[in-house]
């Protein structure tokens, strides 16, 4: 209890997820000590994910075009405004963590995974486009695409807890719309069926899960926990919890479970 007449100390604030991250490096600085350097300036050396994520994020998307040091200043901005990066940022990490079996450590992502790294650079050019900065948020679309293999329009809006595993060749198009809690694999498009203006794109639900090369196009939508078959093009509404397979896609049989996304199960058992 404070004394009478004192005010109370504020308490620290708790962010298990970059106090974990820290913890991972300190002993991987230890585990791999060549490796030291990359440890300290990615992490070590900040006192937020939000400055890790900057620093990280500046050091792969600087150009002769564009510097290091203005694209930093630029996401500290942006996350010193928009606190939901932060948490969608630590969401997506957890997501990749839980989801991949490659990922065994908080770290990984932030350091390595470049569906990661790709989907926090949308997300500053996404805060970008709403301020109005277009250009700024077009010239950072095509560093991601050209540095990562990754192409998501700024204008799209794409929620949090989302795993992009590998990432090569993922497309996500101005008005596509992605919920919570989704994953999907490579080579997946996010398309529209033509050179139409307006709402073209898919609009994704929660917890769907989309199998590597699936292509869905055109202003369709897939309902919540849905699970798209790899290779499967899909030209019509999907359903909730149900699955799609083929070329055309057609509903072969239900989710298989409350949360795709989660489970990341892409085997088709008897539903063809």
């Amino acid at each position: 209890m404070p004394e009478l007449g004192k005010t109370p100390r504020p308490l620290p604030e708790v962010d298990p997820v970059w106090t974990r991250i820290r913890q991972e490096a300190g002993a991987a600085v230890i585990d791999e000590p060549l490796m030291g350097g990359v440890f300290h300036s990615s992490i070590l050396h900040h006192k937020t994910l939000e400055q890790a994520l900057a620093f990280r994020l500046s050091q792969k998307l600087a150009s002769a075009e564009m510097s290091e040091q203005i694209l930093r200043e630029i996401m500290d901005e942006a996350h010193a405004s928009d606190p939901g990066l932060g948490k969608a940022a630590r969401a997506d990490i957890v997501a990749t963590y839980e989801r991949d079996p490659a990922c065994n450590r908080f770290m990984k992502p932030l350091l390595y995974f470049k569906g990661f790294q790709a989907v926090q650079a949308y997300r500053i050019a996404h805060w970008l486009c709403l301020q109005g900065r277009s250009d700024f948020a077009s010239l950072i679309q095509m560093r991601v695409s050209e540095v990562f293999g990754v192409d998501i329009h700024p204008g799209a809006r794409i929620g949090q807890g989302i795993m992009i595993d590998h990432a090569h060749s993922i497309v996500i198009g101005e008005t596509a719309v992605v919920g919570d809690n989704v994953s999907m694999l490579h080579s997946v498009t996010l398309g529209g069926t033509g050179k139409q203006d307006g709402d073209r794109h898919p609009k994704i639900g929660n917890g769907v899960l989309i199998g590597a090369g699936a292509k869905v196009l055109g202003n369709i939508r897939v309902g919540d926990c849905a699970r798209i078959a790899a290779g499967s093009v899909v030209l019509e509404d999907v359903p909730p919890r149900s699955t799609v397979a083929g070329v055309p896609a057609r509903v072969v049989g239900e989710a298989g479970c409350a949360q795709p996304s989660l489970t990341m199960d892409h085997l088709l058992r008897g539903e063809i």
